[in-house]
């Protein structure tokens, strides 16, 4: 019997969290003998659709201009028709207004993921968000999430699965990365080969926390405690050069610039993780994930994480669990606290950091992997259509 169709709709398919699950979702539903149509306005990622075998179909699925949206409208109810299609999936506010009239028109299942905390500053701004929770089903990307949407819009709870992000851990994985990869980027970074990293791997812009960082940083240095360690910020600023030359003033005031070091957007993170003797994840704003959280113990490397938002779910706590723990939380927007247990964790032996990071490896594995989060998502499907999608998969 020929699978459903199902077609998902996100603004591009450049970079980011939404865009990466909608290709593993395509992949994951040409793999279940299913049919994948995905929605887009194109992008550098738009050729991987059709390589992993689903349908690529460039629509201006960006636009927030209303009159724009109305006519996609149109475009989606044609395209429901034509390309009989079972399903519809939205991962984004604008293009899933077209998409929830969409289907609703053609009276198709309709499901939206929620990967995003949407301020709602005013109420036009929180009922242009509400789209999010109009699905049938409301995937929520975090316990965390979900409790937004329940507070924020009124969903049930019972309408929100949870499904984490996945990782592939055939991308993250210590024993594919040679030191030849780790080499290139100690090479890159300038750093010697007795020096310690401590790695925060995040696009330059305030609420990541960078500024927190560097305060640490200094208040490390003015207590003596920085032995050879170097902090990395590893991230592109995306045009932010106001924000990046008040960095790079702040670690110059503080006489930093041997230890604390901008170095720009990183294309191997697996070996940038395999190299961090901690990986910090600042952020002073709540996230609804916390990809570089598992990117990092996936690879070894014990995180510190701001004990805000969504983030904290990703790891296991060493005040939670003493005998099992992955990580430390610290209050977002706190260099005395963060300096302090970077201080501690540059104390551990090797023996054990590495167990830590051990247990951090089998975390990932337990309860991030792609697999799970492909299957997971295929079996919303599947409540929702009375196919057998995630048996398929496998």
């Amino acid at each position: 019997m020929a699978g459903p169709t199902i077609m998902q709709i996100v603004p591009r398919v450049e970079t980011g969290g939404s865009e990466q699950s909608a290709l593993e979702i395509n992949a994951a539903l040409v793999r279940a003998g299913a049919t994948s149509v995905v929605v887009s306005q194109g992008g550098r990622m738009a050729d991987k659709i059709e390589a992993d075998g689903g349908k690529n179909i460039i629509l201006s699925a960006a636009s927030k201009n209303p009159i724009t949206m109305v006519s996609n409208a149109a475009k989606l109810a044609r395209l429901i028709e034509t390309e009989f299609v079972d399903l519809v999936h939205a991962r984004s506010r604008a293009p899933a207004w077209s998409a929830l009239y969409a289907a609703r028109a053609m009276k198709r299942p309709f499901v939206t993921t929620y990967h995003g905390s949407y301020a709602s500053p005013a109420p036009f701004k929180t009922t242009y968000n509400s789209v999010m929770a109009r699905g049938d089903l409301v995937i929520a990307n975090s316990q965390w999430t979900a409790h937004m949407v329940h507070e924020r819009h009124g969903t049930p709870y019972e309408k929100m699965p949870v499904i984490p992000r996945g990782l592939d851990a055939s991308e993250f994985d210590p024993a594919r990365v040679t030191e030849e990869r780790k080499a290139r980027l100690r090479a890159a970074w300038g750093l010697q080969p007795d020096d310690v990293v401590l790695l925060q791997a995040a696009r330059l812009t305030g609420w990541k926390g960078q500024r927190t960082v560097i305060e640490a940083a200094a208040r490390m240095k003015a207590q003596g405690r920085l032995g050879r360690a170097v902090f990395i910020l590893a991230g592109s600023a995306q045009g932010r050069d106001k924000y990046e030359a008040e960095l790079r003033e702040m670690i110059a005031s503080a006489g930093l610039q041997d230890r604390v070091r901008i170095v720009g957007h990183c294309d191997d993170m697996a070996a940038a993780h395999a190299l961090a003797h901690v990986t910090i994840i600042a952020s002073v704003q709540a996230e609804t994930f916390g990809r570089a959280s598992i990117e990092a113990q996936a690879m070894g490397s014990p995180v510190i994480v701001t004990a805000i938002g969504a983030t904290p779910e990703t790891l296991v706590p060493q005040h939670r669990d003493a005998a099992n723990f992955t990580g430390w939380l610290v209050p977002a927007g706190d260099p005395g606290a963060l300096a302090e247990l970077l201080a501690e964790t540059l104390t551990l032996s090797k023996a054990d950091r590495d167990e830590i990071g051990a247990r951090a490896r089998d975390h990932v594995a337990r309860n991030f992997s792609l697999a799970s989060m492909q299957r997971r998502t295929l079996s919303v499907y599947d409540t929702l259509l009375g196919t057998n999608l995630a048996e398929r998969f496998g």
